[in-house]
């Protein structure tokens, strides 16, 4: 079965969705168990199928999902899964959702929208799900959507040290941040780095989505290394203005951070700019061979993962992996 039992008989599986079961191996191999052999399915109409090949009574139950196009059916396909769990008795199921879909709609902007975050957490609840795990959720409110606990792990150490090697003792870095709702995170790396801070203010259109129509920047970048950090890079459009708003304001160069490599549409082209040195994100979504390009840095987030399923399966603290992070 690959389960981890502890001496008391508490049993762990994991359980991966067809997604990206790359990602549920990888943290399978940190915490030396097996994927739960799962015979999931498509049926011609469309409808969705999971069953677990093997007992899962009693079981401390994670089910990992990455989020990505069709990102509707992988979203069922967890929640089929969740519903499976519970009905074959598991005792405790955790939803891994790397990504939380709709992380974005998290708040009616205009009347008569959907709060399509809250939604999910909805929806993952009255599927049986007990606990949900998420890294670098788009809003931190998210968390209050769920009716149980919800462990908020941070990228912002896995990046932190690849930058660390990266940068040495150059002092010419400024950590910016792409808008004024990271500017809080943005700040935990300015001070992580000792480097100072620089924002830009972006102006929307709310009428028009992923388009930004000015740029303005908050604080002193000429001549300085700007490493600009986000949650997550989707069609990349407004990250690429950002960074040539930065270059044109006298930035000797400027490395994009982020932990969620969504990369839809015309990403590639986007981060691909001459504007751009590098682009470093983390794996909590599937980077195909067509989007990757040679800037780009993928690190892994399965430690981080495993290390956060090993303390909640022990009954010890989330919390205290990222004590100071955010």
């Amino acid at each position: 079965m690959g389960a981890i039992e502890t001496a008391a008989g508490k049993k762990l599986v994991l359980i991966s969705g067809r997604a990206y079961p790359e990602l549920a191996e990888n943290v399978a191999a940190e915490l030396n168990a097996q994927v739960l052999a799962t015979d999931a399915r498509t049926f011609a109409s469309g409808e969705l199928y999971a069953r677990f090949n093997e007992s899962v009574r009693g079981t401390d139950a994670f089910v990992i999902q990455s989020h990505i196009a069709p990102i509707n059916e992988n979203i069922m396909e967890q929640l089929v899964m969740v519903d499976a769990l519970k009905r074959a008795s598991a005792k405790r199921i955790t939803v891994v959702a790397p990504f939380y879909p709709y992380s974005r709609q998290d708040k009616k902007g205009r009347g008569r929208e959907p709060i399509s975050a809250r939604l999910m957490a909805d929806l993952f609840k009255a599927a049986g799900a007990d606990r949900i795990m998420s890294v670098d959720l788009h809003a931190a409110q998210i968390q209050g959507f769920f009716d149980g606990p919800v462990d908020h792990l941070f990228a912002m150490p896995v990046l932190l040290d690849y930058f660390r090697d990266k940068l040495g003792d150059r002092n010419d870095v400024t950590v910016v941040s792409p808008d004024m709702g990271r500017v809080r995170v943005a700040d935990v790396w300015s001070d992580r780095l000792n480097a100072p801070l620089a924002i830009i203010h972006k102006r929307r259109d709310p009428t028009v989505a992923n388009k930004v129509s000015m740029h303005e920047i908050v604080g002193n970048v000429e001549g300085r290394w700007c490493l600009m950090v986000d949650d997550m890079i989707d069609t990349g459009g407004t990250i690429a203005k950002a960074a040539e708003a930065l270059v044109k304001n006298g930035a000797r160069g400027v490395t994009i951070a982020a932990t969620h490599p969504v990369f839809s549409g015309d990403a590639v082209n986007n981060l691909n700019a001459d504007y751009i040195d590098e682009v470093v994100v983390t794996d909590t979504l599937p980077v195909p061979a067509n989007c990757r390009f040679e800037k780009l840095t993928v690190l892994s987030i399965a430690p981080l993962l495993a290390k956060a399923i090993h303390q909640v399966f022990h009954d010890g603290s989330v919390t205290s992996m990222f004590e100071g992070a955010a």
